[in-house]
């Protein structure tokens, strides 16, 4: 993998960014095309289309971070002297070439592209054929800046493939492929790692838990909730099950003025049977598969549970390792639940919707990985680099 400076990368940073806000007229006249041929009722997919003013910005805020960001290749991790006189040094470097597959959202056209390339990689882009009218011509605005710079336009390449030769690429790729990242729903996750032939790391689903504890402050509990579920349904940090431990002082008034709170703001609701005893008009879970589901829409599951370790059990059980809150006033309890529920995010007294890259200071990112190998949480640009050992030695040999 040929290595470029710093100055030269950070050059194609700056003409995209002029690229984009001379494009902006072009780029969403493009969007409109998608958005026109879009079945608007999925809501949740046809949020994640738009591109308008406020999403071009976003783009060019996105580029400008990753600018502003230190270059991740080549620093220096680890050095040691042996005693036989060999000195090793443990270094960043690029992984190489990294494909990601993503549906609808054509900004990750944007901040995938300008991550891999910051770091230093290939990227290789699959959107879904329902952008593809904005894809291609923000494909066109980076090869327009690399052009510019004396760079190849193989650096960022949108791939234009079907299902099937997609399936094809991934089982016999043209070129080596050193990590995959699908970036959807557990369908697609399924399809990549049945298909490919190098690593594969998961930008998983949400399915994101929320636990009120019996100490819980319920009015600071009613606002992250409202936040966490109604604020942006089509993120992957977006709220899908409340748990509410039948401990809670009055645990039935509480019950039904969320369920009442939750209806004013147009949220459905669906409950376990125990809840249903309360919520009698509410209907209830009857597939156990509801509780494994990631719904992207205004709708919700209220479960009961008894105690914390009731509640740590069902969200491991069920959720999709992305985001767990816990609501309480007790800092023991709530130290418990975030060393023991496996989530990529754990928090206490707050939104999930706060798993984000920039939300977390981390800026722009490829992904929210739910993997523990090589990273978990947001992919930002440090952690797109994998790592080199340099050993340098004066005929040494090993007896």
């Amino acid at each position: 993998m040929k290595l470029i400076n710093t100055e030269t990368k950070n050059k194609v940073l700056e003409s995209m960014i002029t690229i984009l806000d001379q494009d902006r007229k072009l780029i969403i006249e493009a969007n409109k095309k998608d958005c026109d041929l879009f079945n608007k009722e999925d809501r949740a997919m046809y949020d994640r289309l738009v591109v308008n003013e406020k999403k071009v910005d976003g783009m060019i805020t996105s580029v400008k971070e990753v600018l502003q960001q230190e270059d991740p290749v080549g620093k220096l991790k680890s050095e040691r002297n042996l005693e036989n006189g060999l000195k090793i040094m443990n270094k960043t470097a690029p992984f190489g070439t990294i494909m990601i597959i993503y549906e609808s959202r054509p900004d990750v056209t944007i901040e995938a592209a300008v991550l891999a390339f910051k770091a230093n990689n290939k990227i290789l882009l699959k959107g879904g054929k329902e952008a593809l009218h904005s894809n291609k011509i923000l494909e066109k605005c980076w090869h327009k800046a690399l052009e510019q710079n004396g760079l190849s336009t193989d650096w960022i390449q949108l791939l234009h493939m079907n299902r099937t030769e997609t399936q094809e690429f991934l089982k016999n790729p043209s070129e080596k492929l050193d990590l995959i990242v699908p970036r959807g729903g557990e369908r697609l996750i399924a399809f990549v790692k049945e298909h490919a032939k190098c690593a594969v790391l998961v930008s998983g689903r949400g399915n994101n838990f929320l636990y009120v504890d019996k100490d819980a402050d319920w009015q600071k509990s009613l606002k992250v909730i409202l936040n966490a579920k109604t604020h942006k349904i089509s993120a992957c940090n977006a709220l899908d099950k409340i748990l509410i431990d039948s401990a809670l002082p009055s645990y039935e008034e509480k019950l039904k003025e969320l369920d009442t709170f939750l209806s004013e703001n147009g949220v459905s609701v669906l409950v376990d049977k125990e809840t249903g005893a309360v919520l009698k008009n509410e209907s209830v879970i009857q597939d156990e598969a509801i509780w494994h589901e990631e719904f992207l829409a205004m709708k919700c599951c209220i479960g009961t549970v008894h105690g914390l370790d009731d509640a740590i059990d069902k969200i491991n059980k069920y959720s999709g390792g992305h985001s767990s809150t816990v609501m309480t006033d007790n800092k023991d309890n709530a130290l418990k639940f975030m060393e023991q529920v496996d989530s990529a995010a754990v928090y206490h007294n707050a939104s999930t919707r706060f798993t984000d890259g920039g939300a977390m200071g981390v800026g722009a990112e490829l992904a929210i990985s739910t993997d523990k190998l090589h990273h978990r949480g947001p992919l930002g640009l440090e952690q797109l680099v994998t790592n080199k050992y340099y050993v340098f030695g004066d005929g040494q040999i090993r007896n």
